[in-house]
């Protein structure tokens, strides 16, 4: 797919992964429209990038994504990619008074069901473009779990799931679905964990090489290898992501 001359919405956009993205394919002619639910983060953002747009949007809120989508609509009809970047997390161990419930509630909200529901109400807006792709940012927990964020895990595995069967729902339409499976991110909410960890511009530059070769799962940096390794036994790359001996 080109990489230059698209609009492209990116969840998320005010910071990590997402600015990262939008800066890269801003310096490459974009127009870039990115959301988020803080607007001071948003507008500072925005005003560091070239050809940019920033809409505050809370993904999780039904009200808010439909006037995100009357919006991009109206003023953006020849959007022809979509990021879905936008994600939440929380670092705890599962056991019987972590409440596991209400984070996991928390997480699958925006990492799943809101990304599910904002492809489906742009569906038709992106069908209309000659060549147009959604994006869906997971991460290397999606294959295999990383037991300090247990119910994260759960939901990138979802997503997984979820990207495979809109892949192949698409198949034979002008979108194109990539998948992007980062390891461990220095963003806020990887400073609570420990390990290596690859910064947010790795991602977006993976993310850009995998779009212009046309790379459906585009596993970055250490996901390759560890996906190496889930293929000839799950045990041993639970163990390996986890640093268990």
């Amino acid at each position: 797919m080109q990489t230059s001359n698209n609009t492209v919405l990116i969840t998320g956009g005010g910071s990590g992964i997402g600015f990262e993205t939008a800066r890269l394919f801003a310096s490459l002619g974009n127009k870039i429209i990115i959301t988020g639910r803080n607007k001071a983060k948003l507008e500072q953002a925005a005003a560091q990038l070239s050809n940019t747009t920033a809409i505050v949007a809370d993904v999780t809120d039904a009200a808010a994504v439909d006037s995100l989508v009357t919006t991009l609509n109206r003023d953006f009809p020849d959007l022809n990619i979509l990021i879905n970047n936008a994600a939440q997390a929380f670092a705890y161990p599962l056991s019987a008074t972590s409440d596991a419930y209400s984070k996991a509630g928390e997480e699958f909200n925006t990492n799943v069901l809101s990304t599910i529901r904002l492809t489906e109400k742009l569906w038709p807006l992106l069908e209309r473009q000659p060549n147009a792709a959604i994006v869906n940012i997971t991460s290397i927990v999606a294959l295999v779990p990383g037991l300090r964020i247990p119910t994260y895990s759960a939901s990138k595995a979802a997503l997984h799931s979820y990207t495979q069967a809109l892949r192949f729902a698409l198949r034979s339409s002008n979108i194109n679905v990539f998948e992007v499976m980062p390891p461990l991110v220095d963003t806020d909410f990887a400073r609570e964990l420990s390990g290596e960890k690859i910064q947010p511009g790795e991602v977006a530059a993976a993310l850009l090489d995998g779009l212009s070769n046309d790379v459906q799962e585009i596993h970055v940096a250490g996901t390759a290898g560890l996906y190496k390794v889930f293929l000839q036994s799950r045990e041993a790359a639970l163990k390996k992501l986890n640093g268990i001996q």
